[in-house]
């Protein structure tokens, strides 16, 4: 027997997600209630500029109260093909748009309760192209060395996960 759903009841409709509770039908017949956070899905950018530095922007993140050093990123508008939305947020994000753009991977964020799945591109060739950036972002531009990157890490002042896993893969790609 697999997991069921027997009722799938909408909590919460919002601009960046849903919120629905299902009740889920585990193999030993008993019905549990699930939340579940519906998302459109994102990605994240490892833009890299001439000198070989990384481009970060520092985000005020209010759901932890704090200004976060990550990784440029965007929510996937409907049907948005998820390397059209990577060139976008990359002009919004820090007014660069890429001549190259190489998906790198992807992962689920938090598949405990939601749906988020993350493509992440490596960002090169870049040139000014701005755009502007969407009403509630104030970014800060930062770009750094990787040598910079891990001593942040290391340090435990960068923790944005879709950061660090975007990092992963990167090394994993490029042996950077």
């Amino acid at each position: 027997m697999e997991h069921t759903v027997t009722v799938s009841e909408p909590v919460f409709a919002g601009r960046a997600f849903k919120v629905r509770i299902d009740s889920v039908r585990s193999p030993d017949g008993k019905v549990r209630p699930i939340e579940v956070v519906d998302h459109p899905g994102a990605v994240t950018l490892l833009p890299v500029d001439p000198d070989g530095r990384l481009i970060f922007v520092g985000h005020y993140r209010h759901s932890v109260l704090e200004m976060l050093l990550e990784l440029p990123a965007g929510t996937l508008g409907p049907g948005e093909d998820p390397a059209d939305c990577a060139r976008r947020e990359c002009r919004e994000e820090i007014g660069m748009a890429p001549a190259s753009l190489q998906r790198l991977g992807g992962f689920l964020m938090a598949p405990g309760y939601s749906s988020e799945y993350l493509h992440v591109f490596l960002a090169t060739e870049l040139t000014s192209a701005p755009l502007p950036p969407d009403e509630d972002e104030d970014l800060r531009v930062e770009r750094l060395t990787l040598e910079q990157v891990d001593g942040l890490i290391g340090d435990g002042e960068m923790h944005d996960a879709k950061t660090l896993a975007a990092l992963y893969l990167l090394r994993l790609h490029t042996g950077r």
